[in-house]
């Protein structure tokens, strides 16, 4: 099986600087780290790495640092982080983020921003310069907020959009699963039906408080097959985040294997294309090979 990451983070706290990080979190996760939590028995691997939230002012800084890591780590594209809403400041940096190396998208993490941001005039601005530079934007949202994204991509068509983490719906705990949400089968819908738009299989185990199982998560998958087809879905495993499971919230490093296997055999038991899944379509989508 070859595996393209679609939504891998790395981080150290000795390089940059993260007001986020804490519990287990708050330590390096690097190339030694990733090593140690490989998928088993991939013929390929590479990844995708997706902005980690450092302070704004370091989001350059990022860039090159992932740069420097990316023939140990496997990354063939970075998503930068970026603000869209800042109109020339906006348009300088994406300037600056074309002339690095790797660069193939942005994300403006919206899960915290008052709803309606991606709707204002100076957001689509920015998604309309983003869209101009040829770069893709990973949506982070939380699922009340869908209807923004499904706004965003009616108003920018040329802008390629991945959801990150099926917009986070509720999914409860392995010992408490909660069903879809009708509102969020409703949006799910509304979103997949602008093209451009795909969905990242990603971010359920953080959604679970890392307490979850392979039944619990597979009406939410299906979900997402059925409203953006087997060709829009995009593997991501969410390391080093979603690596925190269970009541002691702990690291382990063995969860990111067991979120790929987890989807995998729930592709193959839907008879959807699983090479696809986990590397066709990361690649097409960022344009990396």
């Amino acid at each position: 099986m070859r595996v393209l990451d679609s939504h891998l983070h790395l981080w150290d706290p000795s390089r940059l600087d993260y007001e986020w990080l804490a519990g287990p979190l708050a330590r390096r996760y690097a190339t030694e780290e990733l090593a140690q939590a490989a998928v088993d028995g991939v013929e390929r691997a590479a990844a995708i790495f997706v902005q980690a939230e450092c302070v704004e002012r370091q989001f350059l800084d990022e860039v090159r640092w992932v740069a420097e890591t990316a023939a140990a780590t496997g990354v063939v594209g970075i998503v930068a982080g970026a603000r869209l809403d800042r109109g020339e400041q906006t348009a300088v940096h994406l300037s600056a983020l074309t002339a690095l190396d790797g660069v193939v998208g942005v994300r403006h993490n919206l899960q915290d921003e008052p709803d309606g941001t991606a709707r204002s005039d100076a957001f689509r601005d920015g998604a309309a310069a983003l869209a101009a530079h040829g770069l893709r934007f990973d949506a982070c949202v939380r699922a009340h907020q869908l209807p923004d994204v499904s706004d965003l991509a009616a108003a920018v068509p040329a802008l390629p959009i991945v959801l990150d983490h099926l917009g986070k719906p509720a999914i409860g705990t392995a010992s408490d699963p909660l069903r879809p949400s009708g509102v969020w089968l409703s949006d799910m819908t509304d979103l997949a039906v602008h093209p451009q738009v795909s969905v990242k299989l990603s971010g359920l185990p953080a959604e679970a408080g890392g307490s979850w199982s392979p039944a619990q998560v597979i009406p939410f998958l299906d979900a997402a097959a059925e409203a953006f087809g087997s060709d829009r879905l995009l593997w991501g495993s969410d390391w080093p985040v979603s690596a925190v499971t269970g009541t002691a919230h702990e690291y382990r490093p063995e969860s990111r294997d067991l979120w790929a296997r987890t989807v995998a055999d729930w592709a193959v038991e839907r008879g959807l294309d699983v090479d696809a899944i986990f590397w066709d379509n990361a690649a097409r989508f960022y344009g990396v090979a």
